[in-house]
């Protein structure tokens, strides 16, 4: 009887071994060409507390609910920056605000002619607060996820 639970138990965990990368496999870019379900990426794919970071997208994430939405970071989206603006996330590595990459994403659109490079959560909430921001909670149409994991990596 113990060989029996002890051979279905090994089939489930290694069942479950090879469903786990299967499973994500298919998951869609997070933002195009860079936050998605790949290898590293240490080219720059958004910037965070004025650097330029790379990324590892891994996978969607349910939304945050009142138990767990302080452990995620806002990424906002820029639609219609300069040329070069990449997205912006609230904190980095070395931030002590920083969640390890869980993010919430955020469309900003310039209500004014775009005239900087967003590179900080400091630099959008300038702008906002002089009203050349507006800030909408989700995604773009063809962005990332609503919610998804990408952990920050340094650009090389």
């Amino acid at each position: 009887m113990v060989r029996k639970v002890s051979l279905i138990l090994s089939v489930l965990v290694l069942s479950l071994a090879m469903a786990i990368p299967v499973a994500f496999a298919d998951q869609p870019d997070a933002v195009g060409g860079g936050l998605g379900n790949q290898g590293p990426n240490f080219g720059e794919s958004l910037y965070a507390d004025g650097v330029a970071w790379g990324t590892k997208g891994t996978t969607t994430l349910p939304a945050p609910n009142a138990d767990n939405e302080q452990s995620f970071d806002k990424l906002f989206i820029i639609v219609n920056g300069l040329e070069g603006q990449l997205p912006v996330g609230e904190a980095a590595p070395g931030n002590p605000m920083y969640n390890g990459g869980r993010w919430v994403t955020y469309t900003v659109t310039w209500t004014v002619p775009a005239h900087a490079l967003l590179m900080s959560y400091d630099d959008l909430m300038l702008h906002y607060g002089l009203g050349h921001l507006a800030i909408e909670k989700g995604s773009p149409e063809g962005g990332p996820p609503e919610t998804f994991q990408c952990p920050l990596l340094p650009v090389k």
